[in-house]
């Protein structure tokens, strides 16, 4: 993976690596914020139909470095009022599981 660009204003990066990349053919992304953590998995699935049931799944995701869980959002509920969200200019990963051999 080579530089990646500051975001533009009012957005945020997220970093896709190994199968992540293959599958959505990038290596990054930006999205706009802000944006409640419990929102991503839904906002990346509208970009890329699929990514959540075949990728998303067994991933980890990291806000700024620091590992981070995504919690679901049941559908009529509201967002707690210390919830997660990623900001303009952060830095949001996608990391599916590694093996070696």
């Amino acid at each position: 993976m080579g530089a990646i660009p500051k975001p533009p204003p009012g957005h945020f990066n997220v970093l896709y690596f190994a199968s992540a990349s293959s599958f959505t053919s990038r290596e990054y992304e930006t999205l706009p914020a802000p944006l409640p953590l419990r929102k991503l998995f839904d906002a990346l699935e509208e970009k890329h139909e699929g990514f959540k049931d075949r990728i998303l799944g067994s991933c980890l995701v990291t806000v700024n470095l620091n590992y981070v869980d995504v919690p679901e959002l049941d559908e009529g509920e509201e967002e707690p009022s210390r919830a997660v969200v990623i900001k303009e200019g952060d830095e949001v990963a996608i990391i599916p599981p590694v093996s070696s051999g």
